[in-house]
């Protein structure tokens, strides 16, 4: 694993899923192809680590073919950050101990269950449909595109209960979380 994703799994995992689905769709612009990978982003790095890079994505290239997300979708390691987030947000809000989550989840909850009813993915987990919703608009910024008042007050809610999440789960990576009494 690259040192930033490593750094963003550890102090972060919202931001580490979101980090490999830029990752998942660099090397998809690059084709699929560890040729153009290394010329427009293994260069960029400095030479000492550039090896490491190169099979970090050999590797990330090597899996995608064998998951078959070479053009859409995401790898099985990114499915289970949000398995396990889940797992995590379900404990969480059937826990009393947890109000200010749970007022977080409810408060983002209409807006979820909007953008679930506008893409059509409502097989997808609210939370996956959570990290699609921050990366559009992420992808959006990227490309200097403006954002509604309403998109802007969703992604607000959003990420206001991610965040929460991603701090309970590092503090349950570390052992720090008492779920039960």
């Amino acid at each position: 694993m690259n040192q930033i994703a490593q750094q963003l799994k550890e102090k972060n995992i919202a931001e580490y899923l979101i980090y490999m689905w830029q990752e998942e769709d660099l090397i998809r612009a690059n084709h699929c192809a560890i040729e153009e990978l290394e010329a427009n982003v293994i260069t960029r790095y400095p030479e000492e680590q550039r090896p490491a890079m190169r099979e970090w994505y050999e590797n990330l290239i090597s899996m995608m073919n064998g998951e078959g997300v070479r053009e859409t979708g995401h790898l099985q390691i990114n499915k289970n950050v949000i398995i396990n987030l889940t797992e995590l947000h379900n404990a969480l809000t059937s826990s009393p101990k947890f109000p200010f989550y749970g007022a977080a989840y409810f408060k983002a909850l209409p807006f979820i269950v909007e953008l679930r009813n506008k893409n059509g993915k409502k097989d997808d987990s609210e939370l996956e449909t959570c990290f699609e919703a921050l990366y559009g608009v992420l992808l959006l910024r990227l490309q200097k595109k403006a954002i509604s008042e309403g998109t802007a007050k969703a992604i607000e809610a959003i990420s206001s209960f991610l965040s929460m999440l991603a701090n309970y789960y590092e503090k349950e990576q570390k052992g720090e979380l008492k779920l039960e009494e």
